[in-house]
């Protein structure tokens, strides 16, 4: 039974192989450097038409307030969670909490890998204010 236990667990986590701090989806690798005004702007315009209405950023509306979330999240995660939301609340620990916590699933909105990469640099922007 211990056996059968431990090769569940294997299986389960992916032989030993950890992506809690990246999250579920396609985004693997993000590489920052100094923050871009131009995706600044763009990811601001989305969030403005597509996250507003579920998000703020010093507190709680529906979904979670996203003050210094580039301080508490790697970026693939924070990419990842945009661009991958039901496949993440599912699977990955970090958002089944958040999913717990506010009761909300977060849905798709149809946004490229490009917009929530836009997304991220406005949110990193804020964060380093």
């Amino acid at each position: 039974i211990l056996m059968s236990i431990m090769t569940s667990v294997f299986i389960v986590t992916g032989c030993g192989e950890n992506n809690d701090e990246i999250g579920i989806g396609p985004v693997k690798s993000v590489t920052l450097g100094a923050i871009d005004n131009n995706l600044v702007e763009k990811g601001r315009q989305i969030f403005d038409m597509k996250c507003v209405a579920c998000h703020k950023f010093d507190s709680k509306l529906v979904g979670p307030p996203l003050k210094d979330i580039t301080k508490r999240r790697k970026p693939e995660w924070i990419m990842n969670m945009i661009l991958n939301p039901e496949q993440m609340t599912k699977e990955d620990p970090t958002a089944k909490q958040l999913f717990g916590q506010y009761l909300t699933q977060m849905t798709f909105q149809d946004v490229t890998q490009d917009d929530a990469r836009a997304i991220l640099e406005y949110f990193r922007s804020l964060d380093n204010q």
